[in-house]
């Protein structure tokens, strides 16, 4: 099992300490420490940032928002990033949903599946440097041509050599086919809100998508499980999950519409779909206290570390056993340590 260290995006600003904290999960030998965006900070610039003052500590979007950028643009910050930290960059990419899609991005949100297999396969024609890109589309066609075009367009070549003609892509998925297709085209997977108690799902799903993978891409032995994992160490249990429930709220309440929203669904199919309906009623009708209240500890324990330093030891088993292969913790400094201890 590796971990990493998972900032996320920004609220008001700046994490207050996050340097110090990276250097010191670099110091504590996390292996990455990675960043996110919806709407507000983006993910490549803090990496680019902090990274300046890093040296082995990998650095991984996750995610960077397909929507946000061409698969060029894309491309081309993974590939100048990858430079400038001389190869550590890890590209995690997820399609979010259609309230930020389209609501934020501007950009359709139908046939999310179909995107991201064509945006895929551009990113890896750009990396790999070996000819022209050219991609049939129909959604993301390159050279674009036909009405509203000058027709001048033309199949290029990044001027940039890459230090790596294959950085590692990673795709968020919470549902069943986007699992599958991360096996399928990806070389990791970032679930979310994920539950060791969906082990044979996972692996079932990741079967699927394995068994049509290209056999030019790295095997699926070297395919990565990165989950982040909310880390609170308490000794009080109920102290440490009242922490953790306005996040889970957020995501299972107020996160995309009613019937399209992608972090209920993947709560609900760890068997607490009640719980979900109750939650986003309350926080839909503006009662957000009452939703808070309203996500049980057994939800928070499911997709979360609590406890005391003990309990926490006993839970890490269960995610050792599980798909994940990488666990992106989610605390300060100090629970940064903490589970460098554990790990001994």
């Amino acid at each position: 099992m590796d971990y990493g260290y998972m900032l996320g995006y920004w609220k008001a600003g700046p994490p207050a300490g996050a340097l110090e904290a990276i250097q010191e999960a670099e110091r504590l030998g996390f292996d990455s420490v990675w960043t996110a965006e919806a709407y507000g900070s983006d993910a490549f610039t803090p990496l680019a940032w902090w990274g300046a003052s890093t040296s082995t500590i990998k650095l991984a979007t996750g995610i960077a928002q397909l929507s946000a950028r061409t698969p060029a643009s894309t491309a081309m910050t993974a590939m100048t990033l990858d430079h400038l930290s001389g190869g550590r960059v890890i590209l995690g990419l997820g399609i979010s949903g259609p309230q930020v899609v389209e609501g934020w991005y501007g950009q359709p949100f139908p046939k999310p599946l179909a995107r991201t297999r064509e945006y895929v396969a551009i990113l890896r024609s750009i990396m790999a440097r070996e000819a022209p890109v050219t991609a049939p589309g129909p959604q993301l066609p390159l050279p674009r041509s036909g009405e509203g075009t000058t027709g001048l367009g033309k199949p290029l070549m990044s001027t940039l050599h890459p230090v790596r003609p294959h950085i590692p892509i990673h795709l968020a998925a919470e549902g069943p086919r986007n699992t599958a297709l991360a096996a399928e085209i990806a070389d990791g997977w970032l679930p979310f809100l994920f539950s060791p108690a969906s082990d044979a799902d996972a692996r079932a799903l990741l079967a699927e998508g394995f068994a049509r993978r290209d056999p030019s891409l790295p095997g699926a032995d070297a395919f990565e499980v990165s989950v982040p994992v909310p880390i609170v160490v308490d000794d009080d249990l109920e102290a440490a999950a009242d922490r953790l429930r306005p996040m889970i709220a957020l995501y299972v309440g107020g996160m995309g519409a009613k019937g399209a929203n992608f972090h209920f669904d993947a709560v609900a199919r760890l068997g607490f779909e009640a719980e979900c309906l109750q939650i986003q009623e309350l926080y839909l009708a503006g009662r957000k206290a009452e939703a808070i209240a309203a996500v049980p500890t057994r939800l928070v324990d499911e997709i979360a570390l609590i406890g005391s330093i003990e309990r926490i030891r006993d839970g890490l088993a269960r995610w050792e056993e599980s798909v994940v292969t990488r666990i992106l913790v989610q605390g300060d400094v100090a629970t940064l340590r903490a589970i460098a201890q554990l790990r001994g």
